[in-house]
């Protein structure tokens, strides 16, 4: 993702700091690893998912997510599934350039993804991230998808 690409991670992570230079992905690398504020859990599902309340507890499970706000962070592993969701997210907004969307293709069932949904596909692992990632490059660059 190029530079600006990052600032946005940074703001749609609601993180105050903005990304300012090319190690910028340095420093969300380490803020990845330190956990990201429970804060960015809300900033980004305001955004992505504003109507789906369960959406939460596919990136910081049920059980744990009370002890995660007592904490006021994240784990590195939920804070890396919470990246992954705002990169998908950031980029369907590209495509689609309308918030609705790009809501709506990563809530549809996908033919190339086997009928499963982008979001589920991106949220499972870093593998299916890339998956859809693709299949939005092709979108926006006019080859099938």
């Amino acid at each position: 993702m190029p530079e600006p690409a990052v600032r946005a991670l940074f703001v749609s992570l609601g993180l105050r700091k903005k990304a300012r230079s090319a190690s910028s992905w340095l420093e969300l690398f380490e803020n990845v690893e330190a956990g990201l504020p429970i804060i960015s859990l809300e900033s980004v599902l305001g955004d992505v998912a504003p109507g789906d309340a369960s959406l939460k507890y596919r990136i910081v499970p049920k059980a744990t997510l009370s002890r995660r706000a007592a904490e006021k962070k994240l784990s590195p592993e939920e804070s890396a599934r919470l990246v992954r969701l705002a990169k998908v997210w950031a980029f369907a907004k590209q495509v689609w350039q309308d918030d609705q969307a790009a809501r709506r293709f990563l809530y549809e069932p996908h033919m190339l993804l086997q009928q499963r949904r982008p979001i589920d596909v991106v949220i499972a692992n870093e593998i299916g991230a890339a998956l859809v990632a693709d299949i939005l490059g092709r979108l926006r660059y006019g080859s099938a998808a």
